[in-house]
């Protein structure tokens, strides 16, 4: 999955200054300047930029400077390289409250995963089809999940509310991430709102109605915000009774 890079919310990665040319003549890196962080900061911009399919190890040595097998010294397989990208990410939960009012925890850990998976699209597309590894990603389930059962809320109940959070955040972000481009088009906004006020108002009376409610700016943290708030709310009346 692929979105409009975004300056404010990627990472910078470490420039690879200019060594003696490989055979193909591009620019081979300087001995002693490839290391794992920067091999993953790289990942990131390729992966948000271009998505899992876009990134190969042969590609990103290139960018890198550096021939693919040096690639392998640190990460012995793509997958691996994966994983690891997603776990760096996920590291940016480490703030999130552990203990306290749980509902507060819910909301803060909630909202750092939605911001994540907005300023990296490609986790969204980790998540939805990678099964769960690494260390910083069991932690954020476990901060999760912790939550949910401090509260009182049994196994099932538990598991059930902490995956009902995840699809949220997940379905919240992709939404932002494809409309992110023309959401702020006073002239798109316009047309999607006369393209709802066109239907037929006997068959969708209630669509037509909402038409101008439908296509305000309400997409983004916002929106996100709103359904987390409906989820907490639907799970305090579960606890009461």
């Amino acid at each position: 999955m692929s979105a409009p890079r975004r300056d404010s919310g990627e990472p910078r990665h470490l420039p690879v200054s200019a060594g003696p040319a490989t055979a193909g003549g591009r620019a081979r890196a300087p001995r002693h300047t490839l290391s794992h962080e920067v091999i993953l900061e790289r990942a990131l911009v390729v992966l948000d930029e271009r998505g899992p399919e876009g990134l190969t190890m042969r590609g990103l040595a290139g960018e890198l400077g550096v021939g693919p097998m040096a690639l392998y010294t640190y990460f012995r397989s793509k997958d691996e390289l994966l994983d690891a990208v997603r776990d760096q990410v996920l590291r940016g939960l480490a703030d999130t409250p552990t203990d306290g009012d749980w509902v507060d925890r819910l909301r803060a850990i909630g909202t750092s995963l939605y911001r994540l998976l907005v300023a990296h699209p490609t986790l969204i597309h980790l998540f939805a089809t990678r099964p769960l590894a690494g260390t910083e990603a069991a932690e954020a389930t476990e901060a999760q999940l912790s939550a949910l059962r401090d509260a009182g809320f049994d196994r099932v109940t538990a598991a059930q509310a902490h995956l009902t959070l995840l699809h949220h955040a997940l379905g919240a972000a992709t939404w932002e991430v494809q409309l992110n481009a023309g959401r702020g088009d006073a002239d798109s906004r316009r047309r999607r709102q006369a393209s709802l006020a066109a239907m037929s108002p006997e068959r969708y009376p209630t669509i037509v109605e909402l038409a101008a409610e439908l296509v305000t700016d309400t997409v983004g943290e916002e929106q996100f915000a709103s359904g987390l708030e409906l989820i907490l709310a639907g799970l305090r009346q579960r606890l009461g009774a």
